[in-house]
Protein backbone atom coordinates (compact mmCIF):
# COMPACT_ATOMS: atom_id res chain seq x y z
CA UNK A 1 0.00 0.00 0.00
CA UNK A 2 1.26 3.89 -0.94
CA UNK A 3 -0.36 6.62 0.67
CA UNK A 4 0.21 10.33 -1.42
CA UNK A 5 -0.56 13.77 -0.02
CA UNK A 6 -1.64 15.76 -2.68
CA UNK A 7 -1.45 19.66 -2.54
CA UNK A 8 -1.65 22.78 -5.21
CA UNK A 9 -1.79 26.38 -5.32
CA UNK A 10 -0.18 27.68 -2.14
CA UNK A 11 0.72 30.58 -4.02
CA UNK A 12 3.41 31.56 -2.00
CA UNK A 13 1.70 30.92 1.27
CA UNK A 14 3.91 29.25 2.98
CA UNK A 15 1.97 29.52 5.90
CA UNK A 16 -0.44 26.56 3.97
CA UNK A 17 2.29 24.31 3.72
CA UNK A 18 2.91 24.26 7.10
CA UNK A 19 -1.02 23.65 8.29
CA UNK A 20 0.01 20.00 6.25
CA UNK A 21 3.68 19.19 7.39
CA UNK A 22 2.62 16.95 10.05
CA UNK A 23 1.26 14.66 7.12
CA UNK A 24 4.39 14.59 4.97
CA UNK A 25 6.59 11.82 7.59
CA UNK A 26 3.92 9.52 8.15
CA UNK A 27 2.87 9.50 4.12
CA UNK A 28 4.87 7.74 1.34
CA UNK A 29 4.62 10.36 -1.19
CA UNK A 30 4.38 13.73 -1.38
CA UNK A 31 2.89 15.90 -4.32
CA UNK A 32 2.94 19.24 -4.93
CA UNK A 33 1.08 20.19 -8.68
CA UNK A 34 2.17 23.81 -9.02
CA UNK A 35 1.39 27.41 -8.19
CA UNK A 36 3.49 27.82 -5.47
CA UNK A 37 6.28 25.47 -5.76
CA UNK A 38 8.89 27.18 -4.32
CA UNK A 39 6.47 26.90 -1.24
CA UNK A 40 7.81 23.30 -1.08
CA UNK A 41 11.81 23.82 -1.28
CA UNK A 42 11.97 22.83 2.86
CA UNK A 43 9.86 20.17 2.29
CA UNK A 44 11.99 18.44 -0.67
CA UNK A 45 14.82 19.01 1.50
CA UNK A 46 13.62 16.91 4.04
CA UNK A 47 12.01 14.35 2.10
CA UNK A 48 13.60 14.42 -1.14
CA UNK A 49 13.01 10.74 -2.12
CA UNK A 50 9.44 11.08 -1.88
CA UNK A 51 8.31 14.42 -2.75
CA UNK A 52 7.34 15.95 -6.12
CA UNK A 53 7.27 19.55 -6.85
CA UNK A 54 5.37 20.16 -10.45
CA UNK A 55 5.47 23.85 -11.71
CA UNK A 56 2.41 26.27 -12.77
CA UNK A 57 1.30 28.40 -14.72
CA UNK A 58 2.86 31.24 -11.40
CA UNK A 59 6.08 29.31 -11.52
CA UNK A 60 8.93 30.13 -13.12
CA UNK A 61 12.22 28.74 -12.10
CA UNK A 62 11.09 25.43 -9.58
CA UNK A 63 9.66 22.18 -10.31
CA UNK A 64 8.78 19.81 -13.33
CA UNK A 65 6.03 19.97 -15.86
CA UNK A 66 4.68 17.11 -15.82
CA UNK A 67 5.94 13.31 -14.48
CA UNK A 68 4.31 9.70 -14.03
CA UNK A 69 4.64 8.05 -10.65
CA UNK A 70 4.84 4.25 -9.93
CA UNK A 71 2.92 2.98 -7.22
CA UNK A 72 2.35 -0.65 -6.75
CA UNK A 73 1.65 -1.02 -10.50
CA UNK A 74 -0.21 2.03 -11.24
CA UNK A 75 1.11 4.98 -13.08
CA UNK A 76 -0.18 8.23 -11.68
CA UNK A 77 0.33 11.52 -14.20
CA UNK A 78 0.71 14.88 -12.81
CA UNK A 79 0.78 18.13 -13.91
CA UNK A 80 -0.65 21.70 -13.10
CA UNK A 81 -2.91 21.38 -15.37
CA UNK A 82 -3.48 24.85 -17.46
CA UNK A 83 -1.29 23.15 -20.51
CA UNK A 84 -4.56 20.80 -20.52
CA UNK A 85 -7.56 23.67 -20.67
CA UNK A 86 -8.81 22.42 -17.47
CA UNK A 87 -10.62 25.19 -16.24
CA UNK A 88 -12.89 24.41 -19.45
CA UNK A 89 -13.01 20.21 -20.40
CA UNK A 90 -11.09 17.52 -18.72
CA UNK A 91 -10.64 15.28 -21.69
CA UNK A 92 -7.50 16.98 -22.62
CA UNK A 93 -5.78 15.91 -19.36
CA UNK A 94 -7.20 12.32 -19.49
CA UNK A 95 -6.32 11.54 -23.06
CA UNK A 96 -3.02 12.79 -22.31
CA UNK A 97 -2.87 10.47 -18.87
CA UNK A 98 -4.34 7.47 -21.66
CA UNK A 99 -1.12 8.49 -23.91
CA UNK A 100 0.96 7.78 -21.10
CA UNK A 101 -0.40 4.44 -19.82
CA UNK A 102 -1.63 6.07 -16.44
CA UNK A 103 -4.82 4.98 -14.98
CA UNK A 104 -4.97 8.34 -12.49
CA UNK A 105 -4.06 11.63 -13.46
CA UNK A 106 -3.65 14.30 -10.44
CA UNK A 107 -4.24 17.95 -11.58
CA UNK A 108 -4.89 21.55 -10.24
CA UNK A 109 -4.93 25.17 -11.40
CA UNK A 110 -8.89 25.19 -11.11
CA UNK A 111 -9.01 25.81 -7.50
CA UNK A 112 -11.73 23.49 -6.99
CA UNK A 113 -11.52 20.33 -5.17
CA UNK A 114 -12.53 17.41 -7.37
CA UNK A 115 -12.75 13.55 -7.78
CA UNK A 116 -13.87 12.39 -11.28
CA UNK A 117 -13.45 9.26 -13.96
CA UNK A 118 -13.46 10.63 -17.67
CA UNK A 119 -12.67 7.90 -20.27
CA UNK A 120 -11.56 5.50 -17.57
CA UNK A 121 -9.02 7.71 -16.28
CA UNK A 122 -9.69 8.89 -12.48
CA UNK A 123 -8.75 12.42 -12.19
CA UNK A 124 -7.99 14.04 -8.98
CA UNK A 125 -8.02 17.77 -8.23
CA UNK A 126 -7.13 18.42 -4.53
CA UNK A 127 -8.60 22.03 -4.60
CA UNK A 128 -6.54 25.02 -3.40
CA UNK A 129 -4.10 24.94 -0.19
CA UNK A 130 -3.50 28.62 -0.22
CA UNK A 131 -7.28 29.70 -0.74
CA UNK A 132 -8.05 31.92 2.64
CA UNK A 133 -11.26 29.60 2.86
CA UNK A 134 -12.01 26.33 1.56
CA UNK A 135 -8.37 25.28 1.55
CA UNK A 136 -8.20 22.01 0.71
CA UNK A 137 -5.55 18.57 0.14
CA UNK A 138 -5.98 15.47 -1.55
CA UNK A 139 -5.28 11.70 0.17
CA UNK A 140 -4.99 9.24 -2.18
CA UNK A 141 -4.49 5.50 -1.33
CA UNK A 142 -2.96 3.17 -3.87
CA UNK A 143 -3.38 -0.62 -3.02
CA UNK A 144 -2.77 -3.21 -5.36
CA UNK A 145 -4.68 -2.00 -8.25
CA UNK A 146 -7.00 -0.48 -6.74
CA UNK A 147 -6.54 3.77 -5.65
CA UNK A 148 -8.95 5.82 -3.22
CA UNK A 149 -9.02 9.14 -3.38
CA UNK A 150 -10.39 11.52 -1.06
CA UNK A 151 -10.69 15.49 -0.52
CA UNK A 152 -9.84 16.46 3.43
CA UNK A 153 -11.04 20.08 3.84
CA UNK A 154 -8.89 22.06 6.41
CA UNK A 155 -10.82 23.99 9.37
Amino acid sequence: MKTFVVISDSHGRRGAIERVEHLFAENDILVHLGDGSTDMRHTMSAFPEKTYVLRGNCDFTYGEDECVIEAEGVSVFCCHGHRYGVKGTLSKLALRARELGCEVALYGHTHRASIETVNGVLLVNPGALGAFAGASYAYLVVHGKKVTATIVQLP
